[in-house]
């Protein structure tokens, strides 16, 4: 932690404060009927995504998986520009054409969100074949959810990755669940992490996904060793306090265990850190919090105003 200033620690916290109101502001405009499609939230994996991409360097790229709104706006993309995408108008980060999946951004190095499970891992290795191949200094951070890491993809891209020394951080984030099924069911190893050894990587650690500093010091660990000497692969033990969707009915899991990580929430443990470490006030969150919401209004305003897309812009942006 000795390169964060006292107003970066503020910046990260604000940021997951956006992102938790943006969240529930995304989970009531699709209860209206204003956001169609599927719906997947982070609220309660903050604290992964914003700790992960902070710790990029300028010249870093990141990828994820479809519960994308975190890292976008971790990332530097405006709330109104994710909620006009999945509002469907032409004002969002795709025009309207992507939605809630679909969010990216290549000036700032983000390559999405994608609806296919796994389906990203491939494409991070092609970003860190590049790196390699014309010897530019920089590494892909990919994140995935742990039920990718039972299917082909999986095995592919991270065996390619070892095979050539890509410069690939692969970040499980372990929220306990592949969509309903537990990693216990699913997998026969549950430490995730000890894939590594499969592929003749290094094994990263199993950080505390619910503490942004600590992913953030493993992280930005893990990309500089990516760079030096070749993929790492690392888990972060995180949870979701919603559903796996918005029509997740949730009977997979008790409404104990979901109070018993609640109890953990990563923003509010990281606002203790801050007034007990830091001489923050609680005042200065809970401004915090206001400007959050304000933000997110205005970004909902901004996107209902927007104009939705006409029937010739399906044929704009259309590649053969």
């Amino acid at each position: 932690m000795a390169d964060l200033s006292k107003d970066t620690l503020l910046d990260m916290y604000r940021n997951m404060v956006v992102i938790r109101r943006l969240e529930e502001k995304s989970a009531e405009l699709y209860q209206q009927g204003l956001i169609g499609g599927f719906l997947h939230l982070y609220i309660g994996q903050e604290a992964t995504g914003v700790g992960a991409v902070w710790a990029l360097g300028e010249d870093d790229h990141v990828i994820t998986a479809y519960r994308d709104h975190g890292i976008a706006v971790s990332i530097g993309i405006e709330p109104k520009y994710i909620l006009a995408e999945m509002m469907g108008k032409t004002t969002g980060v795709s025009k309207g054409k992507g939605g809630s999946m679909h969010l990216a951004d290549k000036d700032k190095h983000f390559w999405g969100g994608y609806a296919i499970v796994g389906g990203h891992l491939p494409l991070a290795t092609g970003l860190a074949l590049r790196a390699r191949y014309k010897d530019e200094n920089f590494a892909v951070l990919c994140l995935m959810g742990d039920g990718s890491t039972n299917i082909g993809y999986f095995h592919e891209s991270l065996n390619m990755s070892a095979v050539w020394d890509l410069p690939v951080v692969w970040m499980i984030e372990n929220n306990q669940y592949g969509m309903g099924t537990a990693v216990d069911r699913a997998s026969g190893e549950t430490e995730l992490v000890k894939r590594a050894v499969g592929y003749g990587m290094k094994e990263g650690p199993r950080v505390d996904g619910m503490d942004v500093l600590a992913v953030y010091d493993a992280t930005k660990e893990a990309l500089e060793y990516a760079k030096k000497n070749g993929p790492i692969l690392m888990e972060s033990l995180t949870y979701r306090f919603v559903g796996h969707s918005m029509g997740d009915p949730e009977r997979y899991r008790t409404k104990e265990e979901v109070h018993e990580y609640q109890e953990g929430d990563p923003i509010r443990i990281f606002g203790d850190k801050l007034i007990g470490e830091h001489k923050v006030t609680q005042e200065q969150l809970d401004v915090f919090d206001r400007e959050a919401r304000d933000l997110i209004n205005e970004a909902v305003e901004f996107a209902t105003n927007s104009p939705n897309p006409e029937f010739d812009d399906l044929f704009v942006d259309i590649y053969s």
